[in-house]
């Protein structure tokens, strides 16, 4: 499991898949969220909008796990 670090409250859904380099542009989040199943704790998750907090777990396939630390 992979750990990315940000020094925000939160992140993103579609900012940390960039951050991760699940995705090389911003234009594809949209796009990848509605055809890939990302988990985040979990649980399905399609909305690029949501947010995510310290400790909240991602797992994208073809991608990796992941977990978000804050610095």
């Amino acid at each position: 499991m992979k750990t990315i670090t940000i020094t925000t409250e939160y992140i993103t859904l579609g900012q940390f898949l960039k951050l991760a380099d699940c995705i090389s542009t911003g234009g594809e989040v949209k796009f990848f969220v509605k055809e890939t199943e990302i988990l985040v704790n979990d649980e399905p998750e399609n909305r690029r909008g949501r947010k995510l907090y310290p400790k909240d777990r991602i797992s994208v396939p073809g991608c990796g796990s992941f977990v978000v630390d804050r610095r």
